[in-house]
């Protein structure tokens, strides 16, 4: 006697689970728009000349359960290693208060509307905790709701520092331990714009009256901690824009 109801052999079925509509609904379409058969479809549809016609070669499908578990079997054989790559990549701890009551919290998720922007409803008051946070640490009036990333964020903040100092040169100072990916997207942004990109040592090598800004890095993408206390005055002294790439 078989134990295997339709029901259960649906549940083991992968594709029935995840991919798609059901055969009824797939037939229900096809009636619509005049087709008999998914072939028929693509044969009006594809030309013959670009479809490829020989055995895929594809292996029978597995069920879901077997499926997971030869995802398991492939996962086991990664190797796990401390990263060191360093460059604003740093391991960090995530307490699981804070883990459990904001990145997991449902609130964030409402029920507005039905369609995917409208979870932005609750990540909008995320983004406010984080702007409040950024302020907070930072003793800054104002913090914007985050960009792509930091390399993202320099580039936008070079810009913004050309507009507010529009009578300086157009040249930007960039601290040489800044992380090579920040450097490279400032000069992407700064070559069609005519702006010249100086990288160098803020100590011994920053120029106030011959920038329009200049961008530290805080702590340094060697791990230095350094004190810029003093080149940043000097550059407010300029007139030129003092941007800060910091991690706090």
């Amino acid at each position: 006697m078989s134990v295997s109801s339709p029901l259960a052999v649906a549940a083991r079925d992968f594709a029935a689970r995840h991919i798609g509509p059901s055969p009824a609904e797939v037939d229900e379409m096809l009636a619509t728009i005049g087709a008999d058969s998914l072939e028929a479809l693509m044969a009006q549809t594809m030309p013959a000349s670009i479809r490829y016609h020989d055995p895929l070669g594809v292996a029978e499908a597995l069920s879901e359960v077997d499926a997971i578990a030869r995802l398991r079997r492939i996962a086991e054989r990664n190797q796990c290693f401390h990263s060191l790559i360093g460059q604003g990549y740093y391991g960090t701890i995530l307490p699981p208060v804070i883990q459990r009551n904001i990145l997991e919290n449902p609130a964030w998720y409402t029920a507005y509307t039905p369609y995917q922007p409208e979870i932005s409803q609750g990540r909008l008051e995320a983004l406010l905790n984080f702007q409040t946070m950024v302020c907070e640490l930072t003793a800054l009036d104002v913090a914007n709701a985050s960009l792509l990333d930091e390399a993202t964020a320099a580039a936008e903040a070079m810009a913004v520092a050309e507009r507010s100092a529009r009578k300086l040169p157009k040249a930007f100072f960039v601290d040489r331990d800044c992380h090579p990916q920040t450097i490279a997207v400032l000069r992407t942004r700064a070559e069609p714009l005519g702006w010249q990109l100086i990288i160098g040592d803020p100590g011994t090598d920053l120029a106030p009256a011959a920038v329009f800004g200049a961008l530290l890095q805080y702590p340094g993408s060697s791990g230095e901690v350094r004190d810029f206390r003093e080149p940043i005055a000097k550059l407010k002294e300029a007139g030129a824009i003092a941007v800060m790439a910091a991690d706090p």
